[in-house]
């Protein structure tokens, strides 16, 4: 078994992006570091760029969400972007949705350690939820799965109007371009790469963002929301 590597320093601007809750950002940093590794959560090898790579990249998607809207961050994983992104933003209301087990007593315990009282875990996969959570305006994820899969997770959770917000790397527009059939197929309006953090990270954050209109998911998943929602109201 590989030792995960030491935590470093946290970088100055870090102090800037959570503000008062800079203190929890270094615990969760700190438990990534120890419980994440020891649980398998993240590789040893990502410990010494914890920082730039992970919470800082997650964070300054912060810049791209309205205030005051629903998040769920599908496949959230050890909580990214979720969790840093519920550090600088008690404004959002988030749901963390993740299939694993393993993975959703870490989150249960980071969110009950830091008190975030408006982030909600749910144990389970996007397709199985659809219909019992309530649609959200935005829907996150990190290096979950290529864009036209990822898409037909997500989307389908959205609100009319809403949208999906993608952290992704140096792919980005090539996975757009062979999405694009099937994000037309799926409600979206319109998709475009965007870049955040200026000033913060380096390189900047790639997200792929995909705005939907008032059939998210389109006529197949708008059918079985329908349904889903009336078996609701019998009950």
């Amino acid at each position: 078994m590989t030792e995960a590597a030491e935590l470093p320093e946290a970088p100055a601007v870090a102090r800037e992006v959570f503000g008062e809750r800079f203190p929890d950002a270094v615990r969760y940093a700190e438990l990534l570091a120890d419980a994440g590794v020891r649980r398998g959560l993240i590789g040893p090898r990502e410990v010494p760029r914890l920082w730039e790579r992970h919470l800082l990249n997650c964070a300054v998607l912060s810049e791209a969400i309205e205030e005051d809207v629903s998040v769920c961050d599908v496949g959230s994983g050890a909580g990214l972007p979720g969790i840093p992104l519920a550090l600088v933003r008690p404004d959002l209301s988030i749901t963390l949705l993740e299939p694993l087990l393993r993975r959703t007593t870490f989150l249960t315990e980071v969110v009950e350690l830091l008190r975030l009282d408006h982030v909600t875990v749910v144990r389970g996969r996007a397709e199985e939820v659809l219909g019992k959570l309530p649609p959200v305006h935005v829907v996150t994820a990190r290096a979950v799965a290529p864009l036209e899969r990822l898409a037909g997770w997500g989307v389908p959770l959205l609100r009319p109007y809403g949208e999906m917000l993608a952290l992704k790397g140096d792919t980005a527009e090539e996975e757009v371009k062979a999405a694009s059939a099937a994000l037309s197929k799926l409600g979206a309006v319109s998709t475009s790469v965007v870049q955040v953090g200026e000033g913060i990270v380096a390189p900047l954050s790639t997200v792929v963002r995909v705005e939907v209109g008032e059939s998210p998911g389109g006529v197949r998943f708008a059918t079985k929301k329908a349904k889903a929602a009336r078996a609701r109201r019998r009950r």
